[in-house]
């Protein structure tokens, strides 16, 4: 049952500021903003659609001050944000095709896979240092990348700004800070796919969703200036530090049964 308006916000607010700073430093904000609006008493759905506007704002926040950095390779971003858009809306629509309890039960598996995924993987070191493909196979990777995590964006959604991060320093070995403003390109596409196709659905909340934008606008703000001064050394300390934080929150919510 959802709470009283106020106390919503209370729990909400924060929460969702401290995702979107973490968000647009190294990803994965979804893993804190999402269990926060099923935990506020949001149903599922709602939860998901809410989730996606707040985020979208949060992550538009993130990508202006990395394109005013010039840390975006638009030679991946463009065919990276086609096939985000089609892929998202595939997801999105995959997602409001379960059932509630379904979707509950997809949350419950997919989220500690996340964590354990992040934890350990080393793709965000730095990229070996071979040769980039090719422009146009450059250009085929990256649509395949938006077109896999924007179905998986859409789908679900914690997680996927640093699989795309991930993906583009592995595969397309661009520079971990432009591999993150890159992403943020790509993800804010698919960030929109969904939206819009939440939106059309009913399934977006706007007297919550609107407050949380402006706190995610905030903490998407001031964490994209803090990564594009310090670099990746800080992307990667925030990234362990957030994931070992929140697979222990993840295992506490799952062991208490996780009921919205």
């Amino acid at each position: 049952m959802l709470y009283s308006y106020h106390v919503t916000l209370l729990i909400l607010c924060p929460l969702v500021f401290l995702a979107a700073f973490i968000d647009s430093i190294a990803g994965g904000g979804g893993l804190i903003s999402l269990p926060a609006y099923i935990f506020a008493g949001l149903p599922i759905h709602t939860a998901y659609g809410t989730n996606k506007l707040s985020a979208s704002t949060g992550v538009m926040t993130a990508t202006a001050n990395y394109l005013r950095g010039g840390c975006v390779d638009f030679s991946a971003a463009v065919p990276g944000c086609i096939g985000a858009l089609a892929g998202s809306a595939i997801g999105t629509r995959l997602a409001l095709l379960l059932s509630p309890r379904a979707l509950q039960i997809c949350l419950m598996v997919i989220l500690p896979l996340v964590c354990v995924f992040v934890l350990s993987s080393r793709r965000y070191e730095k990229p070996e240092l071979k040769a980039p493909p090719a422009l146009k196979q450059k250009r085929i990777l990256c649509f395949f990348i938006g077109l896999v995590l924007g179905c998986y964006d859409g789908f679900f959604g914690p997680g996927a700004g640093m699989f795309m991060t991930i993906a583009l320093a592995g595969m397309v070995k661009l520079e971990l800070v432009k591999s993150t403003g890159t992403a943020k390109v790509i993800n804010f596409a698919s960030n929109i796919s969904s939206m819009i196709t939440w939106l059309v659905n009913g399934k977006i909340l706007f007297p919550v969703a609107i407050p949380c934008a402006v706190c995610s606008m905030a903490g998407a703000y001031l964490g994209s200036r803090m990564a594009i001064k310090k670099g990746s050394r800080l992307i990667r300390c925030i990234l362990a530090l957030v994931v070992v934080l929140l697979f222990a929150k993840i295992l506490t919510d799952l062991l208490d049964g996780y009921s919205p």
